[in-house]
């Protein structure tokens, strides 16, 4: 009696799904974008970070509404969705500030293939900067991570560059490798994680590359980390406040990016 034909290693589900197999896991999630990318031409992008969890500003004030309107509505719960509703202006500022930088690409790089607006693919901020470069008629990116509550792509990723990550190491890689600025709006745990490993490889030269780093909105970000404080206390160096700057609307962002994106054009002509 013959023995039944094994399949091959690379089509064995059970092998490849196994602790056996994380490399190659691993190495596909560096590979596929890297190919699926260069298809697209991609050659650069805008990165956003920021909170998974503001809302869209009708959404937000339609929330309060009802709750206003509901006769068993705490006080709470007044005070949290007012809370939201403030916060949404952030949703509405990144999906302007996206449109913007979209336009403008989309204008100066027929076909579009430099400074694509490129997010985490998930809810909140990244989805208002994916939806404003879509408005814009611009390609627009998402890295999207697959997480216990499920994080679902948001829908104005394009879809040939909807991108789902399992490793998170391998999706801040791609995040950052082909990004040349990034502006980063109000967020928690995530967000914070992402600014700050951008931040150590620019100030120990693992990335060379001239980089913009940009918080939006100076007051939030004061109340939330003290990095003047790290300096007094001597565990950064004062010249590494020079790393990042902060802006404070959608018109000073604009004014901050363009010319860094422009220069960052001219250079990588020279290097031709």
């Amino acid at each position: 009696m013959e023995n039944k034909k094994p399949p091959k290693a690379y089509q064995d589900a059970k092998f490849l799904n196994s602790p056996a197999a994380r490399e190659l896991r691993i190495l596909s999630e560096y590979l596929e974008p890297k190919s699926r990318l260069r298809k697209n031409k991609v050659q650069d992008t805008i990165v956003f970070f920021g909170s998974a969890r503001t809302l869209p500003q009708k959404e937000a004030q339609k929330k309060l509404d009802l709750l206003k309107t509901a006769g068993n509505t705490t006080e709470k719960e007044l005070k949290l969705a007012q809370r939201d509703l403030d916060m949404s202006r952030y949703y509405e500022d990144a999906a302007e500030l996206s449109r913007r930088l979209t336009k403008w690409a989309k204008e100066r790089y027929t076909p579009h293939s430099r400074f694509i607006v490129t997010t985490g693919g998930g809810p909140g901020i990244m989805e208002a900067a994916n939806k404003g470069a879509k408005l814009a008629g611009g390609k627009t990116i998402g890295f999207n991570i697959s997480l216990p509550f499920e994080q679902e792509p948001n829908p104005y990723i394009d879809p040939s560059l909807n991108f789902e990550f399992h490793y998170f190491f391998m999706r801040k890689l791609w995040l950052v490798f082909t990004a040349k600025a990034f502006v980063i709006f109000p967020g928690g745990f995530g967000t914070l994680d992402e600014f700050m490993e951008v931040l150590t490889l620019v100030q120990t030269g693992k990335i060379k590359k001239e980089l913009k780093i940009i918080l939006y909105d100076r007051k939030f970000w004061d109340q939330v980390i003290n990095i003047p404080k790290l300096v007094e206390l001597g565990t950064i160096s004062e010249k590494d406040l020079k790393l990042f700057r902060y802006c404070q609307t959608v018109d000073e962002m604009e004014q901050e990016l363009i010319p860094h994106l422009i220069k960052v054009e001219s250079k990588s002509r020279l290097l031709r």
